[in-house]
């Protein structure tokens, strides 16, 4: 199936806890994004989320993160969509040398990973 991938830079604004930490809550709406952007590809219609099976926080996202979040529907049927999510971290700002130097990381951090069910009702569905 098909992958997708969005790309975004972490702001002061997503920093919800102390020391710039971003709530994973906002990791889920780059999903949503993500998910989003799936369904029209696949259906032409942007459908609706509709629970997740597992989400796993697996390291720290803060302000000035770059992240990287991926997608793909992993099966199709009548008119849901199994998804699987993962959201990588790959450039991290560097204060310590100054306060525009950052970082692109050789591995890219595994942030989150998630599975989910999204619905594009059968009368919405334009493809496939």
């Amino acid at each position: 199936m098909e992958k997708v991938m969005i790309r975004l830079r972490m702001s002061t604004q997503d920093a919800h806890y102390g020391g710039n930490l971003v709530d994973g809550a906002r990791i889920l709406g780059l999903f949503g994004d993500v998910a989003t952007e799936l369904l029209i590809r696949h259906d032409g219609d942007e459908g609706l989320f509709v629970a997740y099976d597992s989400i796993e926080f697996t390291a720290p996202v803060y302000a000035g993160d770059f992240i990287e979040a991926y997608g793909t529907i992993e099966s199709v049927g009548n008119s849901s969509r199994k998804m699987s999510f993962e959201a990588y971290k790959v450039i991290v700002p560097r204060p310590d040398i100054s306060d525009s130097a950052c970082d692109v990381l050789e591995e890219p951090l595994l942030v989150c990973r998630a599975s989910g069910t999204c619905v594009v009702p059968k009368g919405k569905q334009r493809k496939n």
